[in-house]
């Protein structure tokens, strides 16, 4: 039963990482786009949109992330290497974090969330640089999971690596666009 789900779970968390991507781009691009033209009334809806449910959005892609890494290390039967285990010291946390400030509606948040995010963002980074260029490697991967094994290769592109280093810039978004919301 557990290898019928793992095409099906992995297709869907690449997408939703694919619609993350596409997602950080465009808000780059805006942002770009409103800093070059001070036209800060064309999107002013959409950000708006983002910026009130920034909080929100943030929990349950930190939720997605830490279901879908439990899902491969427990279901799929994926040994997570060491950088697989440090990427998860800084999204576990996450959840309870942003789940209690969702509850409380806290905005001070940003200051325990962000600092996770970015911390665990530079691992995927250099993790995910590790599966596409193996000769980086270092020693601290080589005991136990080799961290340039690549479980999943989806659109090109997205592995496990990318689906975390996504879920923590998507993060990092949400927690620039809620501490926006009280200034």
């Amino acid at each position: 039963m557990a290898a019928e789900l793992v095409p099906a779970v992995t297709f869907a968390l690449a997408a939703l990482t694919a619609v993350g991507d596409l997602f950080l781009i465009i808000s780059g691009l805006t942002w770009l786009y409103k800093g070059l033209t001070h036209d800060h009334e064309a999107f002013a809806g959409i950000t708006g949109f983002f910026r009130r449910h920034a909080l929100l959005f943030s929990f349950i892609v930190a939720l997605i992330a830490t279901s879908g890494s439990l899902f491969y290390s427990e279901i799929a039967g994926y040994t997570p290497c060491v950088l697989c285990w440090y990427q998860r010291i800084f999204m576990y946390p996450l959840v309870l974090v942003l789940g209690a400030a969702l509850i409380g509606k806290k905005r001070g948040v940003v200051r325990y969330a962000a600092p996770l995010a970015a911390a665990g963002g530079l691992i995927a980074l250099y993790h995910y640089s590790l599966q596409r260029f193996p000769l980086l490697l270092s020693a601290p991967c080589e005991a136990g999971a080799s961290c340039a094994r690549v479980y999943t290769f989806t659109f090109g592109y997205v592995t496990i690596p990318m689906m975390a280093l996504t879920a923590f810039l998507l993060i990092l978004a949400g927690m620039h666009l809620w501490k926006k919301t009280s200034s």
